[in-house]
């Protein structure tokens, strides 16, 4: 009853969440991880045993993944980057046929989440609101600028004044010109959410965004607020999605009907660990549910409210490494 953490790169504490939870319930269980450059990826010296697997944009990468998981008794996949997601999605079944059971979405939703004026037509679909997107003959400043595919808030920008405009952001069509929200008006939240196997939504943790470097976040805070009712009313159900997804909200800071739908990643998030620390165990859900086939109950007060999380960076030593 293994576990594989692909792309596993920082991700230390979500290999400690899932190795604790494994040994928990299985003493014997181990939680590998995978990275394209293993020796230099902090979380693949974490974890139980690790890997090297191909790039991503490598044509091999979903035939070695595969071969690894039968090889080394591995039950579970867990992903965590955005490019590794669809090509998963669409050979999930591949993996089932063994016995292995990847977390991850519908291929439907993946592509939808991976552009962004496909999720904002979802999140109108579903009754949440979403920045105007204009056209770029036509807009309103001051502005904000992101890539449709985007992702770690690279090609973002905020236009105050039209001289801050360029021939790139006219000529890429993928940049979206967006309605700004002003963070003088708005904090902004990642939302933890888990569904369970059915797509039924089983529990929200928000996560308000106090310090975000290279597009995760480093200082968070845990808050019941108008956006657990919000949620859970209009994203109850979200056909195809398993696992934990990571939603991104604008919450008006004094009027709380003021809500905006962002974007959603359907994998965990940077920020996951103060979810988990809190008491959102999403780690041991997944376990039990499947690999233990349990049904996993209605989760929204389990979690600690107004819980801070500060992170810092630390060190892993490697001897004898030779570059």
């Amino acid at each position: 009853m293994n576990i594989l953490i692909t792309s596993a790169g920082r991700r230390v504490s979500l290999v400690r969440s899932f190795q604790k939870e494994l040994k928990l319930l299985f003493t014997k269980g181990k939680v590998y991880a995978t990275d394209s450059s293993p020796i230099l990826s902090a979380a693949c010296h974490v974890a139980d045993g690790f890997f090297q697997a191909p790039r991503l944009d490598e044509p091999d990468y979903i035939d070695v993944l595969l071969d690894l998981c039968k090889s080394h008794d591995i039950r579970l996949v867990i992903p965590t980057i955005d490019t590794e997601l669809l090509e998963l999605a669409k050979n999930r079944m591949r993996f089932e046929a063994h016995g292995i059971k990847i977390i991850i979405s519908s291929v439907e939703l993946v592509s939808k989440c991976r552009d962004k004026r496909l999720i904002h037509r979802f999140f109108e679909e579903h009754h949440v609101n979403v920045a105007k997107e204009y056209t770029k003959d036509n807009f309103k400043l001051p502005l904000f600028i992101k890539p449709s595919d985007g992702s770690r808030s690279v090609d973002n920008f905020i236009i105050n004044s039209k001289v801050d405009l360029t021939e790139y952001h006219f000529s890429n069509e993928k940049l979206m010109f967006l309605e700004y929200l002003d963070h003088e008006e708005y904090d902004e939240f990642t939302c933890d959410l888990y569904f369970n196997k059915n797509h039924k939504l089983k529990c929200i943790v928000p996560r308000k965004r106090i310090e975000v470097r290279d597009g995760e976040v480093y200082k968070a805070l845990t808050v019941s607020n108008a956006l657990v009712p919000y949620i859970k009313k209009n994203l109850n159900h979200i056909e195809g999605a398993v696992g934990c997804l990571t939603a991104q909200f604008f919450l008006h800071k004094t009027d709380d009907t003021k809500i905006y739908g962002i974007e959603i990643n359907p994998r965990f998030g940077g920020g996951y660990p103060l979810s988990y620390l809190s008491g959102a165990n999403f780690s041991k859900w997944i376990i039990e549910e499947y690999l233990l086939q349990k049904e996993i109950e209605e989760k929204f007060d389990v979690w600690e409210k107004d819980l801070l999380m500060i992170r810092y960076d630390d060190e892993i030593l490697v001897h004898g490494y030779k570059d």
